[in-house]
């Protein structure tokens, strides 16, 4: 299939979902409806990397990071929130850029959950991550790298940021709808999940920046990637 038939076929499927979504919302399934809102939240991103002719290089880079990732996840799925992820994804995105970024975040969360189950959560786990790798990815041109309290400060905001969008998951799944007051109980009661999981991004961003970035530099100026 053809980059211009790929977007194509991507933005049909969205207007789709787009339009079943608004039914679902009218009628009141916001369990449904919440999913899918952030599914598409996520189609921008794919539709964007599709209309970039992405080469085989960076293709396989982004493959890379995202089996990393995914291994973490796995092997750390006995300590609920100390996770490696949300720091291999800050620094795809640190590496290669915004979009490299949220694709890592967004294939982390989709492939990882086969291990761990999917469901409703994928999708905003997706929209999450990918929201981390981004983030990251605009200061991909700037001193952050090599500014050890910057970094350690982008693993903290990463962290919040990650639990504020699945917290919005917990909210739906819980209530049935999206209540401020209650969206705001979950965030204050869930503080210590993600008190952790900020530590957890600044202790794997101590240890993994230094060899990662090494090595995708010596990439990106071996192969010119994501120039």
């Amino acid at each position: 299939m053809t980059t211009r038939r790929t977007c194509a076929f991507l933005l049909a499927v969205g207007g789709v979902l787009l339009a079943f979504d608004a039914f679902l919302w009218f009628r009141g399934q916001y369990r449904l409806a919440f999913p899918i809102l952030a599914f598409l939240l996520t189609l921008p991103a794919l539709i964007v990397f599709e209309w970039r002719r992405t080469g085989a290089r960076e293709l396989a880079a982004i493959a890379v990071m995202t089996g990393i990732s995914v291994v973490g996840r796995v092997l750390f799925a006995p300590l609920p929130g100390f996770k490696p992820v949300s720091a291999v994804v800050i620094l795809t995105g640190l590496s290669f850029g915004p979009l490299a970024g949220f694709m890592t975040g967004a294939a982390t969360a989709l492939l990882s959950n086969f291990f761990f189950g999917q469901g409703p959560w994928t999708a905003f786990q997706m929209l999450a991550w990918g929201a981390v790798g981004f983030l990251a990815g605009l200061f991909s041109r700037s001193r952050i790298r090599k500014n050890p309290f910057l970094l350690c400060l982008l693993g903290v905001i990463g962290g919040v940021l990650f639990s504020a969008l699945t917290d919005l998951w917990t909210t739906v799944a819980a209530t049935g709808t999206l209540l401020p007051a209650a969206y705001l109980t979950f965030l204050i009661s869930g503080f210590p999940f993600t008190l952790l999981y900020a530590v957890s991004n600044v202790l794997f961003l101590v240890l993994l920046t230094r060899p990662i970035l090494r090595k995708t530099d010596r990439l990106k100026r071996k192969y010119g990637l994501f120039s």
